[in-house]
């Protein structure tokens, strides 16, 4: 193939020159039909349909060498297709490879190029793109600095058809549509990939909602309620019931540090490991030490991941509730008589996964005919206002005296105080959506 010297005599394309309006107006009408669309391939076909009537040319072929070795090359689009080819939905067998050739070379040279008054040597794997054609204007597309793909215009005129000082608009233009494309099929596989991910998210959400106890037990004396909501599809807070000798209950919850699927994984591995503690988990410290022992042997050190937990048991015939907390934040209990309420923190250790030789103690406290148990996670106490509503970063989480407060105005059942809970923390957080998985247990004594 020859390269002969460009016609400079040649009429100039509209795009590039005449009068600016003309050709502002042109181009805001290209914008926006091509911005409007989510399909690649619509997209380029709005984009051909202006582009061929300022860069007018008989035909045209769009190559790739993605994944290949020189001298190989992709051919994904072609003028002289009948049908309309996606090349991004191709299956690697209808590919058509190149192997070497013209148009290989044009790819494998990264050049921009106009090529006039050209012939093919015999046998040019390129002779079925080519054929007929005398003029081409090879245009680079650049990935990662490199000419990744390339779009050949073809002219059956010998010279004149692709002024060379319109090169560079050429290139540039080309190049702009380009990147717009590939971001648009970026796009469309991270929405597939989203997709993808998240139907599997939802499934795992799923398997831990169904390690949640289906129904609370029914205690003599006691009405409970839960609430239960993650920050994403899945997270990492559990609470469970124990139903144990004599009527009475064990009350478990907990909170693993992080969020989402890892957060998830480790809240169904502390479940299995609570529920294969052989014989009365009593007292409470014996089944705290006896997660935390599993869980450092096995899962948290290395990973840097640590639970929170409060496990308390509660007997109906004496009203106590005997108590272990592993770094969790201390209940609440509204108390009906004294009109106060107060934090159960007399028992106060590592979480569960730090110290494999951490010791956990036992506190009991006696309720009293009225009052409320209220166990949280710190997705409550630690919700964040949209403003900031003083000097300390401390003024702008919810914390444990606004949900004081909330439980010493409200003297109503175990579902009214949860619900008042939430009203109060989404009025102090816009309504906006929660940055940590929220949990709330509320028993309230007859």
């Amino acid at each position: 193939m020859s390269d002969s010297p460009a016609n400079n005599s040649t009429p100039s394309i509209g795009l590039f020159e005449g009068d600016w309006q003309d050709r502002l107006d042109f181009v805001i009408r290209m914008m926006r039909e091509v911005s409007g669309q989510t399909d690649p391939q619509a997209m380029i076909a709005a984009y051909r349909k202006y582009v061929r009537t300022v860069m007018p040319a008989d035909g045209f072929v769009s190559l790739s060498r993605r994944e290949l070795a020189r001298p190989r090359v992709r051919v994904t689009r072609f003028s002289g297709w009948e049908r309309e080819v996606n090349p991004w939905r191709q299956r690697p067998e209808d590919h058509v490879i190149l192997d070497g050739g013209t148009l290989a070379e044009l790819i494998w040279n990264e050049e921009a190029c106009v090529i006039e008054d050209f012939t093919l040597d015999p046998g040019d794997p390129s002779e079925p793109y080519l054929r007929g054609m005398r003029s081409l204007a090879a245009i680079p597309l650049f990935d990662k600095s490199q000419s990744l793909n390339m779009v050949v215009q073809l002219s059956r005129r010998p010279r004149g058809a692709f002024p060379r000082e319109h090169l560079p608009e050429r290139v540039w233009l080309t190049n702009l549509f380009g990147r717009a494309t590939q971001n648009l099929v970026l796009s469309d596989e991270l929405k597939v990939a989203y997709e993808a991910l998240d139907k599997e998210m939802k499934v795992v959400a799923d398997m831990q909602k169904a390690l949640l106890p289906r129904e609370l037990p029914d205690v003599p004396g006691l009405k409970l309620a839960a609430h239960y909501q993650t920050s994403r599809r899945a997270g990492g807070d559990y609470y469970d019931f124990f139903e144990l000798p004599d009527g009475r209950v064990g009350i478990l919850i907990a909170d693993v540090s992080g969020h989402g699927t890892p957060a998830a994984v480790m809240m169904a591995v502390t479940h299995s490991i609570a529920h294969t503690l052989n014989g009365d988990p009593t007292p409470p410290s014996r089944l705290l030490a006896f997660v935390n022992e599993h869980l450092t042997a096995r899962y948290t050190v290395a990973t840097g991941t640590f639970v929170t937990a409060f496990y308390g048991i509660y007997d109906p015939r004496s009203r106590q509730l005997t108590y272990s907390c592993a770094g969790h934040c201390p209940p609440r209990v509204k108390r009906l008589d004294r009109g106060q309420v107060i934090a159960l923190d007399g028992s106060l250790s590592l979480p569960l996964g730090i110290d494999p030789e951490e010791v956990y103690s036992d506190v009991t406290e006696t309720l009293a005919p009225g009052d409320a148990l209220v166990l949280y996670t710190d997705g409550i106490t630690e919700a964040r206002a949209q403003a900031k509503l003083g000097p300390s970063d401390e003024l702008n989480l919810f914390g444990t005296d606004r949900l004081d407060d909330v439980l010493n105005s409200c003297s109503c059942d175990a579902e009214s105080l949860i619900e008042s809970t939430l009203e109060a923390v989404d009025a102090f957080t816009g309504n906006a959506a929660p940055t940590d998985d929220r949990t709330l247990l509320v028993a309230k004594l007859d």
